[in-house]
């Protein structure tokens, strides 16, 4: 992996990132219209991994098997799905910034991002508090060949990072606070593992708003999911091409 030792949201980090398929943007990259839904999606998996009609019905909740001509395609191996408009537009303005070399954006940054930005230390310091680990800045990641990068907002000694989200939505806050449900960041979480080769990784919420009864922060750890990863990396390149066929063409009417 290349390590950009730089301030996140500095000049050389956006420049870093420009054209870079982000672990952030993990989720909108594999995002598809008419595809399984999640229910379908555990059906599914359930059958291609063997275990059985029977099993496969119940771990997906359902009653009677699904009759969707979608459900079958995906289990005779077909490719369901497709590109949704966020991806596609991803897409695009990542073919943009490979052929401009800086983001398309120039750079602009939104109130809720400068405000993750501003409380990314305190964030960073009452995990080290409630954990003590001494979790060390970097910066952004990439993949060798500069395809795919991680904006980690640490390194945990040799096996394990972090990554704190500063969420003032209150839907997003009660997934987290209440609900325990961080399947948002799963992408980004298991993405920043397959591009660090991390074997753990740390999720904060921080919402200093819940300081007086001491939930400011919420920290939950994950493992590295090899099987996950794998199904990630396959999506991930399929995007790659999508880049690719933007940026060719974009090119071919250059010329």
């Amino acid at each position: 992996m290349i390590i950009v030792n730089c301030t996140q949201g500095s000049p050389e980090w956006l420049q870093g990132r420009a054209g870079v398929i982000t672990a952030s943007m993990f989720s909108t990259a594999r995002s598809k219209v008419n595809g399984l839904n999640a229910q379908q999606k555990k059906y599914v998996d359930a059958m291609l991994a063997g275990k059985g009609e029977t099993k496969a019905m119940e771990l997906a909740g359902y009653k009677a098997g699904p009759k969707a001509e979608v459900v079958q395609r995906a289990l005779d191996g077909e490719t369901v799905g497709e590109p949704s408009g966020a991806a596609l537009t991803y897409a695009f303005e990542l073919a943009v910034e490979r052929i401009g070399g800086v983001p398309i954006d120039g750079g602009f940054e939104t109130w809720q991002m400068r405000r993750g930005h501003d409380l990314e230390p305190e964030a960073r310091m009452e995990h080290e508090i409630r954990t003590g680990l001494i979790v060390t800045q970097v910066g952004l990641v990439k993949t060798d060949d500069g395809i795919f990068g991680a904006s980690a907002d640490g390194f945990i000694g040799e096996d394990g990072g972090a990554e704190y989200k500063c969420f003032l939505a209150p839907d997003k806050l009660r997934a987290f606070h209440i609900d325990n449900d961080a399947s948002e960041v799963i992408d980004q979480v298991q993405g920043c593992m397959w591009i660090t080769g991390r074997k753990w990784w740390h999720i904060g919420m921080y919402c200093p708003l819940l300081k007086p009864v001491g939930r400011q922060l919420w920290l939950q750890e994950f493992k590295r999911d090899d099987d996950y990863i794998e199904k990630l990396e396959e999506d991930l390149w399929q995007f790659k091409l999508l880049v690719d066929g933007y940026e060719e063409k974009l090119r071919s009417k250059a010329a």
